[in-house]
């Protein structure tokens, strides 16, 4: 699970720098007001790839997520943006989660079974 979200969250970071970049065209908000706001959410993207498997880490993930689509009203294309990041942290999340099942009955299954070797040829 930690590498498909990851993997969302390094998207999501590129997204917010470039929603940034839209935002400071905007005459009503300051440029230092842009950029906090940005780089506090460029680095919960950055923090929360070390933290997705903690507890809370996934719930954090979905604050994101949700502060990503209320960027649309400062950016309105943040509100798709923000859709279709949210739809893929829902997939890496929901995926990951039975990839990791997956991977940890195959792991009982050769524990069960013994170590393999590799036959002589």
């Amino acid at each position: 699970m930690r590498t498909l979200c990851a993997s969302t969250l390094i998207g999501e970071f590129f997204v917010i720098g470039f929603a940034g970049l839209v935002a400071m065209k905007d005459p009503d908000l300051a440029t230092s007001t842009v950029w906090t706001v940005s780089g506090i959410a460029m680095f919960l993207c950055l923090a929360l790839c070390g933290m997705v498997t903690r507890p809370g880490g996934v719930a954090l993930g979905w604050a994101l997520q949700i502060a990503l689509i209320a960027s649309g009203f400062v950016v309105p294309t943040m509100f798709f943006m923000g859709a279709v990041f949210a739809a893929l942290w829902w997939a890496s999340v929901h995926y990951g989660r039975k990839i990791d099942e997956a991977k940890a009955r195959f792991a009982a299954q050769a524990a069960q079974t013994g170590p393999t070797t590799p036959d002589a040829v």
